[in-house]
């Protein structure tokens, strides 16, 4: 690894050796990738329930939902490309996410580059923990981790993957429709826009089989609780304007929330089907008060295949990539490109587990992680997104 290179943000891995650190747009350190898109998509759609609202937006940006479940969705043109935080649209395509195209999402992705020293002069960051070694989460995932999950979606490079959590809604106790991920998971940030096909698949491949015993898997055994579709995403202004794939620019304020409904409806929120769900600790304790974290993604980048979800429990300390910025969690780990958005858990409050973080940046020789804390940005993306499916 060479020396005094920009923190990259883990985002995602691609399909076909994408960058598993960094998303489209300038400046960034990935392949050749080309993008594995089917030659054609299905209309599906059928029972699917199309908001007006929803209709009326596709329309003001030109867009006819036929044409885009067709495959119009492919075009890229930097002026299709929706970016302000209003213009998020993400129409249901029934039967895109199939159990190839999700095995292939994730495979043979690029390791993303960090400087190792980065944040040492900062006066607020800590020496790099020791590595940790990621272990296996025990299966089957709906028992042992029935809240996280796997993020899919698509760039102008190709299919792509994060991880992600399922949270609690205080505004439906016991029927959550939030879902918990990184900020680069959903937004291009300041070179790009909005992901396309954005999908959540809560216990992904929940018997934790290889990539290879997944070939030809039906979908039950690949996503055991169906895939759901994300109908709002929201993510921090900061991420918007700043954000991207190298330098650790809007870092600190990498997350995102997304309110989810199901492919096929079955009329049970995600959090009554999948029967868990975290609550989110904002303002969790500075890094001195907290004994440890666990965070838990499906890293792809080598040695992972992307399809097993790993996990890493460490005492964190400090990171802060620019003295005004907020200080970052950092924690020991050997997850790679494809945990991104993956969900911190230490004990909040009631002493009970939360969500406290989530994967943001790492190393290219997978060493550390580093989570935003998640404060006033965070809470304030959370209520309104809660807020606006009351």
């Amino acid at each position: 690894m060479r020396p005094n290179r920009p923190v990259t943000a883990i985002l995602c891995a691609a399909a076909l050796a994408m960058t598993a650190a960094c998303g489209p747009g300038d400046g960034e350190a990935g392949g050749d990738a080309k993008p594995t898109v089917a030659a054609s998509l299905p209309s599906g759609g059928e029972g699917i329930k199309i908001p007006d609202q929803l209709k009326d937006k596709l329309k003001q940006h030109g867009i006819d939902l036929e044409k885009w479940r067709g495959g119009e969705w492919k075009n890229w043109k930097k002026e299709d490309w929706l970016r302000e935080a209003g213009d998020y649209i993400n129409p249901v395509i029934e039967g895109l996410w199939d159990p190839d195209r999700m095995r292939e999402a994730a495979k043979t992705p690029q390791p993303p580059a960090v400087d190792p020293d980065a944040g040492r002069d900062q006066g607020v960051t800590d020496p790099a923990p020791a590595a940790v070694p990621a272990k296996p989460a025990a299966t089957p995932y709906r028992s042992t981790i029935p809240a996280s999950g796997k993020v899919f979606f698509d760039g102008p490079e190709g299919s792509m993957v994060c991880s992600a959590t399922v949270v609690k809604d205080p505004a439906r106790p016991g029927k959550s429709n939030l879902v918990w991920t990184a900020g680069h998971c959903v937004h291009a940030g300041k070179a790009g826009g909005w992901y396309r096909n954005i999908a959540f698949v809560p216990s992904y491949n929940s018997a934790g089989k290889s990539a290879a015993q997944l070939k030809g898997a039906p979908r039950q055994e690949v996503a055991p609780y169906g895939v759901w579709w994300s109908d709002w995403a929201q993510t921090s202004d900061q991420w918007i304007s700043t954000g991207g794939p190298t330098g650790g620019a809007g870092a600190p304020y990498d997350f995102a929330v997304l309110h989810v409904v199901p492919e096929k409806s079955t009329g049970k929120s995600l959090e009554e089907t999948v029967g868990a769900a975290l609550p989110v600790e904002f303002n969790a304790p500075a890094v001195p008060k907290l004994s440890g974290m666990t965070a838990t993604g499906y890293p792809a980048s080598a040695p992972f295949d992307g399809q097993k979800a790993y996990q890493c429990t460490d005492k964190p300390g400090r990171l802060t990539l620019k003295a005004n910025d907020p200080v970052m969690y950092r924690i020991g780990c050997t997850m790679t490109g494809g945990s991104s958005g993956g969900g911190w858990i230490a004990a909040g409050s009631d002493g009970k587990p939360a969500l406290v973080s989530n994967t943001s940046i790492g190393p290219a020789k997978a060493g550390w992680l580093a989570g935003p804390r998640l404060g006033p940005e965070a809470k304030g993306i959370f209520d309104a997104v809660s807020a606006k499916f009351r």
